[in-house]
């Protein structure tokens, strides 16, 4: 029978506990399933125990960088008032065009956004996932550099943290919708398929 959990194709078949430790992080919640399970099956518990916010931090480490910078800035774009508003931050438009084509020049974008963004613009993180996505600093001369092994993960998870502080008012709806977009990339989506436990819920509300 297929879950929630199945058909992940762009999650790495290593263990979970294996990519949470190569980014430095560690799930809250104490798990059954051995140090040996793969992602699937940690989430599918995850989602047993109700520990959604540790299935975030699980998504964040488990998609690969680009695909889960697009993820942050779905997150940003809620954060913003959804997918038409004009104009767009600086640090979410440059990670947005580094995710559809990522290049040296369009990194490079990212990075003068990410340095230079208001102190209280959250969708930097956007696009300091984009400027570690390759596991360094940055272009240039910083590609010599590594950057810190979860830039990229910590970022994401942050910037969905604060897309759901900021729906408050329905905060395990929209944990559910978070859940549901990180899912969809990870089978290969964009992300904006309609999502399932939560959107049902919402739109019963």
């Amino acid at each position: 029978m297929n879950t929630r959990f199945d058909n992940l194709k762009k999650v790495p078949a290593e263990p979970a506990a294996k990519l949470l430790a190569n980014a430095n992080t560690k799930l809250q919640t104490k798990l059954a399933a051995p140090v040996s399970a793969p992602v699937g099956i940690v989430l599918k518990e995850l989602e047993e125990k109700a520990a959604k916010i540790d299935i975030l931090r699980l998504l964040s480490v488990a998609i690969p960088p680009r695909e889960a910078t697009w993820w942050a800035c779905l997150a940003a774009r809620d954060l913003i008032g959804g997918p038409d508003v004009k104009p767009v931050p600086p640090p979410l438009a440059c990670a947005e065009r580094w995710v559809f084509k990522p290049t040296q020049e369009n990194r490079q974008a990212a990075r003068v956004a990410f340095e230079g963004a208001e102190m209280d613009d959250d969708t930097a993180y956007c696009a300091m996932a984009a400027l570690y996505a390759d596991g360094t600093l940055g272009p240039g001369d910083m590609n010599q550099h590594p950057a810190p092994p979860n830039g990229v993960s910590a970022a994401v998870l942050a910037m969905n943290m604060i897309a759901m502080r900021a729906n408050v008012d329905r905060m395990q709806i929209y944990l559910d919708i978070l859940i549901d977009r990180g899912l969809d990339i990870a089978r290969g989506g964009n992300g904006k398929a309609e999502a399932g436990a939560g959107a049902k819920l919402e739109a019963k509300g």
